[in-house]
């Protein structure tokens, strides 16, 4: 459940992992004593808001669960720098709220980011969507004909 969050969210799996049921309300995880010192609120998804209530009356709080994790990753053939397992989902969630259309801005606020060069770098981007130079150029959405015309 708390990778789960973490990809849906940004959030790092500490400041998820030590979420009360009382941290999660009005479709939100309410984040305190981050590692940078600010409390930030981030919007659930309805459906994963639901989830996690059910998943915390279920079978109650969170646990320390990063090592499961990491051994899950390992199974999956999947490997990372040392100590740095979890932060994949954190920046796998801002490279797909990029990809996604999102706002460098609001990506920072989510993050909790104080300086914006930290969210770029979070926010890596695929070779598929340098395509976007193309669909997104301006010229493309502009009547160019009177360029073609005689003078």
């Amino acid at each position: 459940m708390i990778t789960k969050i973490c990809l849906a969210t940004g959030a790092r799996w500490g400041e998820i992992e030590s979420r009360k049921d009382h941290h999660f309300k009005d479709n939100q995880v309410y984040l305190t004593y981050t590692k940078s010192k600010k409390n930030r609120v981030i919007p659930l998804d309805p459906d994963l808001f639901q989830e996690v209530k059910q998943h915390i009356q279920n079978k109650g709080e969170f646990t320390n669960s990063q090592e499961a994790f990491r051994r899950a990753l390992l199974r999956c053939g999947v490997r990372t720098i040392r100590g740095q397992a979890s932060h994949v989902l954190r920046h796998t969630f801002a490279s797909h709220f990029m990809m996604n259309g999102g706002n460098i801005r609001v990506l920072q606020t989510i993050l909790g980011h104080s300086d914006i060069k930290m969210t770029v770098k979070y926010a890596k981007f695929s070779k598929d969507h340098l395509t976007d130079a193309v669909r997104l150029n301006p010229l493309n959405k502009m009547d160019t004909s009177w360029t073609h015309q005689e003078n």
